[in-house]
């Protein structure tokens, strides 16, 4: 996903907050922690993540990396 993709505008805080939860908790399994990811300000309607006030798409990006990963290793086990 893009930084610029219109459907990131949809996603509020709260919505945020939770895919950063998720993150953490996928994370771990992998060794992977953000301790400090967190929501920062709103430029142009778009929320930002705070890893050094990145874009949502990065965050989802991060996910669906370590969703795919997650699928691979349940496949593999």
């Amino acid at each position: 996903m893009r930084p610029g993709d219109p459907r990131l505008r949809a996603f509020t805080d709260d919505h945020v907050r939770s895919l950063l939860s998720e993150l953490h908790e996928r994370g771990k399994k992998f060794g992977l922690v953000w301790p400090s990811a967190t929501t920062d300000h709103t430029i142009d309607g778009c929320v930002l993540v705070c890893f050094n006030t990145a874009p949502l798409s990065t965050l989802l990006n991060l996910l669906t990396l370590l969703l795919d990963a997650d699928r691979e290793h349940t496949c593999d086990s």
